[in-house]
């Protein structure tokens, strides 16, 4: 049995820029990773059979992406091979951290060494795209600014701070917020260097905070210590440090109704670093 890591995601900032005519929404985002996240464990086997040795609560196995990303690229495996896959989960579900996508991430490029499949990270960026537009960035493997749908990647390095993360007890959905009448749509569009010379918000804060109160609590919580933002549609937010023991004040101070943690802000993914 192998071990691999599925890291977090922050998105550092969120602006929409317009809408497709077929709904989807335009959009800029800057990813970086976290050195803290979910673990993956795979057995694999000759079985044939692709087997969840961990059933994720109010989840069908059919509809987890782990399954789905282990079915997507069995058809490459050099043997009929099977596996068990186990997971360690840490990251919430909803919480804007990338967790699904991720874990799918982590399923494809473990597999596709352990099957011997011999794909290319662009070949398996391909494949991983039809599961969710975020698992491209998690199989790169380097932070990046995001644009289009979220689907055109430029590698970026911006600096890696320290995080104090707050997990408001609450799953924000994604088609909610995007749905919104309420969603700001026009944002003008940024440069790269304007991004990392500071500038950037989340566009969807204003309307999670409407309809999340627990998310409006805790980004006002946080404020007190720095800017407080959230990580994509949320539930998650976040303000950086320059020290460990600066974020972990944060997290120590927590109000006990709400998780929290620390982590190191990563350009390069534990994932891809694993390798």
């Amino acid at each position: 049995m192998t071990e691999w890591p599925s890291p977090a995601k922050l998105n550092l900032f969120l602006h929409i820029t317009g809408r497709r005519q077929d709904g989807y929404h335009l959009l800029q985002t800057a990813f970086q990773f976290l050195d803290y996240g979910d673990s993956l464990s795979f057995d694999v086997n000759d079985s044939g059979q692709i087997i969840l040795a961990t059933p994720l609560d109010g989840v069908d196995d059919d509809d987890n992406l782990i399954v789905k990303a282990a079915k997507l690229i069995k058809p490459y495996a050099s043997t009929a091979s099977g596996v068990s896959i186990s997971i360690e989960k840490k990251l919430p579900m909803g919480g804007g951290l990338g967790g699904g996508s991720s874990n799918a991430a982590t399923t494809l490029t473990a597999l596709n060494t352990l099957w011997k499949c011999g794909l290319s990270t662009a070949e398996l960026a391909q494949l991983g795209l039809s599961l969710g537009a975020d698992v491209p960035i998690f199989i790169t493997g380097h932070a990046a600014w995001a644009e289009g749908v979220g689907e055109q990647l430029t590698p970026i390095s911006p600096v890696e701070p320290w995080f104090a993360v707050i997990v408001p007890d609450c799953h924000v959905s994604t088609a909610e917020i995007f749905s919104s009448t309420q969603l700001t749509r026009d944002c003008e569009p940024i440069t790269i260097p304007r991004f990392l010379s500071g500038e950037g918000s989340n566009v969807c804060e204003a309307v999670v905070k409407q309809h999340y109160p627990a998310v409006a609590e805790a980004l006002d919580w946080l404020s007190q210590f720095g800017v407080a933002r959230m990580t994509g549609t949320g539930a998650c937010v976040f303000t950086d440090f320059k020290s460990q023991s600066e974020a972990q004040h944060v997290i120590n101070n927590l109000p006990s109704r709400w998780q929290g943690f620390v982590a190191k802000g990563c350009n390069q993914s534990p994932l891809t670093a694993s390798e």
